[in-house]
């Protein structure tokens, strides 16, 4: 069905007629929730910078919220993260660390603790996990909300709707009859749009480009560092478990690999008959596969890092802004 619905958002021919009605529905519940939550909203005695988008499945909002920690860090702040523990049992509120199991706390934010080295927490209500998190790391002067465009409980400083270049908006409707959560204009109603992998224009004035590379793999079990060409003489299976698996296999191919490609559903919670493929060909992963699978990895496992660079010097004018934002807090 997941498989079915993607190809009926991502062509060109309007949706099948009978998921238009259920698509108005959805838009017209989800506003006004959204109307009743932006009444309620809560400001907390901090900058929140949040990072999400309108449509469903991977955009890169993890690298987003990386580099942005990074470049804040660089600016002489002490940023945290509030994420909403998709995949996590809790309980919730809780603080999250890079030894934090990913089962308990989600894939997502096991990734960004273990690479970002800053505070996190996380819970559905992002209210709460920025409470928590204050209150255990009182210098904390900046949050960055990763995927809470939705979340209008939290008041927020900044939006930054990230979108992916080849996919866009889909057929431009709401669920479950498109990919949106919410429609285009409310991506144009943030401060920027980040645009993942492609020409940003045609997403608006606001919007900026970003790429994101891969170019090494880290062995699970001993830290090995390789250049991904390194793999190129054989094939490898690929492993991903993300919400676009063909971002992946696609930049693992441009490096010259050869690949047998292994898609899994977003936030698959693996175990090891999963990757038991009966051979010892290398496997590669994402890292945000790698935090779900380092207790069972073998040592033909690697997982490969993904860095975010911003095109055609907008990262300087996406800091100035921050910095805007900031200095008025």
């Amino acid at each position: 069905m997941k498989r079915w619905l993607e190809r009926v958002w991502y062509r060109s021919a309007p949706p099948p007629f009978w998921l238009r009605p259920l698509s108005r529905l959805y838009g017209a519940a989800a506003a006004r929730l959204a109307a009743s939550r932006k009444q309620q909203a809560q400001r907390l005695p901090v900058p929140v910078i949040v990072v999400g988008n309108v449509a469903v499945g991977g955009t890169g909002k993890t690298p987003s919220v990386l580099w942005l920690v990074e470049a804040l860090r660089q600016a002489g702040r002490q940023p945290g993260i509030l994420s909403r523990g998709y995949g996590g049992r809790g309980p919730f509120p809780m603080l999250v660390t890079p030894q934090t199991d990913p089962a308990l706390c989600g894939d997502e934010p096991a990734l960004m603790a273990q690479r970002s080295g800053v505070p996190l927490a996380v819970a559905p209500d992002r209210v709460a996990a920025g409470r928590l998190l204050l209150q255990r790391h009182p210098g904390t002067d900046v949050l960055v909300c990763d995927d809470g465009l939705q979340h209008y409980r939290l008041a927020r400083d900044l939006e930054l709707c990230v979108v992916d270049a080849a996919r866009g908006y889909g057929n431009g409707w709401l669920l479950p009859a498109g990919p949106l959560r919410e429609s285009p204009s409310r991506a144009r109603a943030a401060a920027r749009i980040l645009v993942n992998g492609g020409d940003p224009g045609p997403f608006g004035p606001s919007a900026i480009g970003f790429r994101l590379e891969i170019a090494t793999a880290v062995n699970l079990l001993s830290g090995e560092r390789r250049p991904l060409r390194a793999f190129s003489g054989t094939e490898v299976h690929a492993v991903a478990g993300i919400g676009n698996p063909a971002r992946f296999f696609d930049g693992l191919r441009a490096q010259g690999l050869p690949l047998r490609e292994h898609a899994f559903g977003d936030h698959h919670a693996y175990l090891p008959g999963d990757l038991a493929f009966g051979d010892a060909l290398p496997l590669l992963m994402t890292e945000k596969d790698a935090v779900k699978c380092r207790a069972f990895a073998q040592r033909h496992w690697w997982m490969v890092p993904a860095d975010l660079h911003f095109i055609d010097g907008a990262a300087a004018s996406l800091l100035a802004e921050l910095q805007e934002v900031l200095r008025g807090n």
